[in-house]
């Protein structure tokens, strides 16, 4: 198998395994400060019972611009997919349609790799639903659960 086709797998099989949280991560965005791109970053993860926990977050199409030009200026840092530049990341996250879609930038070493995540097999509101309910129904144990009143 060609490096190529190895790494593309690794990416498929990464985005599915976490698809859910990424979606969480779009649709908490995007209602809390309008369109926008998820990132993730696989360079400092930790390992807990849950298993590998890597960095996600939602960088707003406000801050996206100046986020890009420092995070890709890096010397270190590569777009993978040389032909994407920031203009074409910027008109993704103009476009996109939030309920159904998601722009991620998947940061791996140092290789940034962008994904226009369209036909989704799972919506970002249903993520974000399925996330907070999965929230209400295992509260961590740093949460205090309330007492009910008798």
């Amino acid at each position: 198998m060609s490096n190529d086709q190895s790494r593309s797998n690794w990416y498929q099989e990464f985005i599915a395994k976490n698809l859910t949280v990424i979606g969480y991560n779009a649709w908490n965005g995007y209602i809390n400060s309008d369109r926008g791109a998820v990132i993730c970053s696989t360079n400092s993860p930790t390992v807990s019972v849950a298993g590998e926990i890597f960095n996600c977050y939602f960088v707003a199409r406000a801050n996206l611009n100046a986020f890009l030009n420092v995070w890709l200026g890096v010397p270190d840092t590569t777009m993978l997919q040389r032909h994407f530049t920031n203009q074409h990341i910027l008109e993704a996250v103009d476009t996109y349609n939030p309920e159904t879609e998601a722009v991620l930038l998947l940061e791996s070493g140092s290789q940034v790799t962008f994904f226009y995540l369209k036909n989704l097999p799972i919506s970002p509101p249903t993520c974000y639903q399925t996330i907070c309910q999965q929230g209400r129904e295992f509260p961590s144990s740093s949460t205090p659960l309330k007492k009910e009143e008798s």
